[in-house]
This record gives C-alpha cells, sequence and structure tokens, in this order.
C-alpha cells in the first residue's frame, strides 16, 4: 500500500507534524533523536518514494529503534508514504500508527520493530538476500540507537558483516548516551575492530551527515555514530 501527497514538506515541517501526535506514550526524546537522521537519508540518500515502495531495486530502510516512532511517522509523511491526517490517530486503537510501527500496517516500512537488538541481524540477512538474488545495486539501511548495542545479537551481526564484506550494508546509530556499557574507544572503534568503516558525527549537523552517510567503503560495510544530546532523566 502506497499513498502520495501534493504538498511539499520541508525539515521545518517536521515539528508541526510531530505535533499532531498526541497521547501518553508519545517518548518524545526517543522520537526526537532520530529526527535529523531520518530526515536527511529519506530527503537525501535513500533511493526509495511511494511509487517505489515495492521495487525490487529499491534502498531498503529498517528501523531497529522503533521505541518512540514520532519522527519516523512524520517523515513518512512528509514524503508521501502516508496520509498526514493518520498522524492524529497515533497509539488510538484503530490506527494503523502503532507505538513501534508494523510492516503490515505502515506504507514504507520495512520491518515490524519492538524487540531490541533485531534490527542489525536482520539488515545483515536482508543485504545477503538481495545479493542471492543477484540484486547488488539496493543499499540497505538500519537505523539502531547506542543502548540497543547491549544486546549480543548485534555484536555477532557486526563480526559477521566485516569479514563477509557487505558493503551494500550501512548502519546508523543514533548516540544519545543510553548505553548500560561503555566500549572501549567508542562505539566506531568496536564497528572498525570488525572490518567495517565507521565515522562519528553530529547528529543535528545535516551536511556533516550527508557526507558521512555518502563516504566511500569499498568492499566494507558502513556504521554512521550520530551524537545527540544525552537523554534525559
Amino acid at each position: 500500500m502506497t499513498t502520495t501527497t501534493e504538498h511539499t514538506f520541508t525539515y521545518a515541517d517536521l515539528p508541526r507534524l510531530m505535533g499532531l501526535m498526541t497521547g501518553d506514550e508519545k517518548h518524545g526524546p526517543a522520537a526526537t533523536s532520530t529526527l535529523d537522521a531520518l530526515w536527511v537519508l529519506y530527503d537525501r540518500v535513500l533511493r526509495v518514494t511511494p511509487d517505489r515502495a515495492d521495487d525490487p531495486g529499491r534502498d531498503r530502510f529498517l528501523l531497529s529503534k522503533g521505541h518512540g516512532p514520532m519522527a519516523y511517522y512524520a517523515v513518512l509523511a512528509a514524503k508521501g508514504f502516508l496520509p498526514v491526517d493518520w498522524l492524529e490517530g497515533f497509539g488510538s486503537y484503530d490506527s494503523p500508527l502503532g507505538h513501534h510501527p508494523d510492516r503490515v500496517l505502515v506504507p514504507g516500512a520495512e520491518i515490524g520493530s519492538g524487540s531490541l537488538g533485531h534490527g542489525l541481524p536482520l539488515a545483515v540477512g536482508t543485504t545477503l538476500g538481495l545479493r542471492a538474488r543477484g540484486l547488488t545495486d539496493p543499499r540497505v539501511w538500519v537505523l539502531v540507537g547506542d543502548a540497543e548495542l547491549d544486546e549480543g545479537s548485534n555484536h555477532e551481526a557486526i563480526a559477521y558483516a566485516g569479514p563477509a564484506g557487505l558493503e551494500r550494508l550501512h548502519t546508523l546509530v543514533i548516540d544519545n548516551a543510553s548505553a548500560s556499557y561503555a566500549r572501549p574507544g567508542g562505539i566506531a572503534a568496536r564497528f572498525e575492530a570488525a572490518g567495517w568503516s565507521a565515522l562519528t558525527v553530529d547528529g543535528r549537523d545535516h551536511e556533516a551527515l550527508y557526507e558521512a552517510f555518502t563516504a566511500p567503503h569499498a568492499g566494507r560495510p558502513h556504521a554512521v555514530i550520530a551524537r545527540v544530546e544525552p537523554k534525559s532523566a
């Protein structure tokens, strides 16, 4: 299911779109931490549009950090994947926009979310599946939170993807200092130790995000660590 919009939205419209979503389970900080990175991806990087949502050659974006998906829904609405009037029903009983995205209900969503640590392994599998089908052009992006990296399933995926040379795999880590365990050398060092290309940038700087997202990384998967303000208590 896809939809389109006649209105052209910009980044400046996103706060208003997010403001249409109300309720007690908004998880605003979790949502806003991803807003800038999501916008740059969908506006300037990802090769996917509402009319290409089922195209085998499209880029895939997997939202693993699905807790507080308001920014994701706002960006999807701004880009025409879903109607803006859906936003006002966010989280209600009969709304397709739940507190975690459901891939069978949300146009443009590649996976359902909910279990921490599942997105990166799914992205590895998606990349391998595309390779097996001879689809070497689509890129796979997965957005994870820094706290998700506490889950061992992610480290298994990181350890596999580097030696496997999954060049079409990209991981975006939103680092708001919410992880429980420190990593020697920082998050980027963990990826680099496994053979990844990795860059750390200001998660609010759109030009820095774009340059990091599009940096060359021949023969290696790529990780971008986007630092944002620490999560408030």
